[in-house]
């Protein structure tokens, strides 16, 4: 597993240590004279020349331990975006950059002895000792004071108006305000040393070794005309399989030259002081403390993957300076530089996570075609999709989705995919989403217009909410049930409109029981909030109220087990005569069947508890009862939640597992959410956030999945179906917001083929309607 450790020492949050080298308060004003910097690295570095560029009085002094032309690593990426930004702030320091850049546009990805190359992606690098030099050369113009080789003093807080700690991932200053910015350092599962060639490539590379150790790779990229930076990464047991761990540095690089020789064409790998080291993701709860402010790699850190920790440090001091500008007080200058970069960094350090574990898990994709093990490793951190793709090189994107399957002209989305008997027509799933709408578990009018018009809208699946096997196992007075034959008879309404006015859509039911999450508020009367009366017993794996204040359930006896599985079996049958065409088996979100699973919640000591196969052993059973009963051309998948995003729950690991499990009882797919399990979890949210879940359930078990989870454009969907990581995505939020989000899509891509098909009264507003004077043609204005 990863290791986190929070580097804060006991004390009150938020209060400093008491030295007598602590911050003095921020003054009155945001226009400090006298600003020390910590740190002679390109963030610091530029921030000092920025600030004395603003304003020529003050005094600004660098302090930086090490020698003027030491650094870590060789080249340095920045983008257009961050090159706009520096031209804007200092045409002097960027004209000095553009001399020494070297740029290209392509991108090469050799696996298994096949090179593809995707193009139109546009970078620019230079050597780092020669930003380094710039940056000299700028503040010394500037007047600002660079002292080398000399340890920042302790006093500086109390000497100077404004400290920017620019020092680093092992940040000093960091360290000794610990529990004032609560520092989160988490090492991660590789190795990688950073070397250099003395020969220039003509891309950006990776190159994948298999070796009999296991599989390592290669990142380079030109950052002189006469040289290359790269980096060789692979994971801990493969380095030391390989021996690397009893290796010096020369012996290392020697090593390393032979096995990607080809990729050097020969040429020798050199180094500059590099170590073998193991990537470290650093974040802060908070990044400035009176008078001192974290900046670059101190506040945080980017895999190196994506390229970003160069260009989030002059990034960060842009803004600091822009901030330091703008504001009244340094107090006010420093909370808005805060607020403008974090959610920038947060997304950034997202996508750079999402890069890091893509790379940690290669393992999972080197069976891919080769073309499309190239769109994964392309679009493996979300910044890059299918549809920038297609614009930066439409020749490699037409090439991918022929590989897959796709014929011309048709979107990823709008494939068809095969179920047992049901084959759906496009990717695209309405996710189960609970209405709180029904009256005695009757579905009504609402239900028949909610999910009559998701159907109408265009998906291939359009999922019921979760329907409950009893009125005990409801979550809230308003939920949907199959108890009962007048349920049945009006979910029968529900799905007879959808085959016959949504011809080619399929609907399915979800079929679960509360647990311990039941008897409680409709949702927007206060989520997971008993009700005041009228409340029914619950039962569980254990007797584990959710939340402090929440109903204590009472642990199921073997009788109970019998009676539910039983249940189960019952709203099978119904819904088969109800006419649906899936049915899915809710395993997820801390109701009574994940409770069984997680071990958080199944503190059983019979054979329903303990080891991970007695926690599996009633959703399996009850599993086994509901195929018994469904038809068998009709598919049954299970939706699990993946992790319980909680120390000591179910993880990642585990849930391949508990897939595995499934599809070997006859799972036709998991459909895999997260958490939801215990009420302390702790969620990491962002962009199709649970999908690498579901992408390594389908790695490695062979069964289907469907991603869900912050997937809202069709852009990432038919990024995720192309590249491989799911084989469905299940949209919630996004067909509320638009029923007909697939037809939509489809309307918005051109997209006019069999995967997605206007109900004959709707045609007429297929195409998307101009949207005012900003679509009208434009005259020719020059020359």
């Amino acid at each position: 597993m990863e290791r986190t450790v929070t580097a804060a020492p006991s004390g009150a949050r938020g209060t400093a240590r008491q030295a007598t080298t602590g911050p003095h308060p921020p003054n009155d004003t945001s226009h400090p004279l006298r600003v020390a910097v910590i740190g002679g690295g390109p963030g610091g570095l530029y921030a000092a020349a920025l600030l004395k560029r603003l304003d020529p009085t003050r005094e600004i002094t660098v302090w930086e331990r090490n020698a003027p032309d030491d650094t870590f690593g060789f080249g340095v990426v920045l983008s257009d975006e961050t090159l706009g930004g520096i031209e804007h702030a200092d045409p002097r320091v960027y004209e000095a950059l553009q001399r020494d850049f070297v740029r290209w546009d392509d991108i090469d990805i050799t696996h298994r002895n096949t090179r593809q190359t995707s193009g139109g992606h546009g970078f620019a690098a230079l050597g780092r000792k020669r930003l380094l030099e710039i940056l000299h050369t700028r503040c010394r113009e500037l007047g600002v004071t660079l002292r080398f080789h000399t340890e920042a003093p302790k006093d500086l807080p109390q000497t100077h108006d404004l400290v920017i700690a620019a020092d680093g991932i092992h940040s000093t200053t960091r360290e000794t305000y610990a529990d004032v910015f609560h520092p989160q350092v988490t090492a991660h599962h590789c190795r990688y040393i950073w070397l250099a060639t003395d020969f220039a490539f003509d891309s950006f590379r990776f190159d994948i070794a298999e070796t009999e150790h296991g599989v390592m790779q290669l990142h380079g990229y030109p950052y002189a005309p006469d040289a290359s930076t790269v980096i060789i990464e692979m994971r801990e047991g493969v380095w030391q399989r390989a021996g690397f761990d009893e290796l010096d540095e020369t012996e290392s690089i020697e090593r390393c030259g032979k096995i990607f020789a080809e990729a050097l064409r020969g040429h020798p790998l050199r180094s500059n002081n590099s170590a073998w080291t193991t990537f470290r993701t650093v974040v802060n709860d908070r990044w400035s403390h009176g008078n001192v402010v974290l900046l670059g790699d101190a506040a945080h850190t980017a895999h190196f993957s994506i390229g970003s920790g160069t260009k989030l440090a002059v990034e960060d001091a842009l803004a600091l300076a822009a901030c330091l500008e703008e504001r009244d007080s340094l107090e006010e200058a420093l909370a808005a530089y805060e607020a403008e970069r974090r959610p920038v960094v947060a997304s950034t350090q997202r996508a750079a996570r999402a890069s890091l574990e893509w790379f940690e898990n290669i393992g999972l994709y080197l069976d891919q075609p080769p073309r499309q093990f190239a769109f994964n490793l392309l679009t493996r951190s979300r910044r890059v999709t299918h549809d920038n793709l297609r614009l930066r090189d439409a020749h490699f994107t037409e090439a991918v989705e022929r590989e897959f399957g796709c014929p011309l002209g048709t979107p990823p989305m709008f494939t068809p995919f095969r179920l047992r008997g049901l084959t759906l027509r496009n990717r695209v799933v309405v996710s189960p989403m609970d209405m709180y709408s029904a009256v005695d578990g009757v579905p009504g009018d609402f239900h028949l217009v909610h999910l009559g018009a998701r159907a109408l809208g265009g998906a291939g699946l359009v999922m019921t909410e979760m329907v409950c096997v009893s009125e005990e196992g409801r979550i809230t007075p308003g939920c949907a049930g199959l108890y009962t034959g007048r349920q049945a008879e009006a979910w029968r309404r529900v799905t007879d409109f959808v085959h016959a006015q949504a011809p080619g859509t399929a609907i399915g039911v979800q079929l679960g029981h509360s647990g311990r999450k039941g008897s409680t508020k409709l949702m927007w009367e206060g989520m997971d909030e008993p009700l005041q009366e009228g409340n029914w017993p619950l039962v569980a794996a254990s007797a584990i109220p959710y939340k402090p204040y929440s109903q204590t359930p009472r642990a199921l006896s073997r009788a109970q087990l019998t009676d539910i599985r039983e249940q189960f079996t019952a709203a099978a049958c119904r819904a088969a005569r109800a006419g649906f065409d899936l049915l899915e088996l809710h395993c997820a979100h801390g109701y009574l069947l994940s409770g069984f699973l997680s071990p958080l919640t199944n503190r059983r000591t019979d054979a329903y508890g303990g080891s991970p196969e007695k926690r599996l052993r009633f959703p399996l059973e009850v599993f086994d009862a509901v195929r018994n009963v469904w038809p068998g051309e009709r598919p049954l998948t299970v939706r699990i939640s993946a992790t319980d995003w909680a120390e000591g729950g179910t993880t990642a690991e585990d849930a391949v597992e508990i897939a595995r499990a499934f599809a070997a009882h006859g799972a036709d797919a998991i459909d895999v959410s997260t958490g939801q399990v215990v009420a302390d979890e702790r969620p990491e949210y962002g962009r199709s956030y649970q999908t690498p879940f579901a992408d390594r359930i389908r790695r490695a078990t062979g069964v289907p999945v469907i991603a869900v989870g912050a997937i809202s454009s069709w852009d990432d969907v038919n990024s995720l179906i192309l590249a491989g990581r799911t084989d469905l995505c299940a949209l919630a939020r996004p067909h509320l917001y638009d029923p007909h989000w697939t037809l939509h899509a489809a309307a918005e891509q051109g997209y006019t083929g069999p995967g997605v098909v206007w109900p004959a009264p709707y045609r007429a507003g297929s195409r998307r309607p101009q949207t005012g004077r900003t679509d009208a043609p434009k005259p020719r204005l020059s020359l």
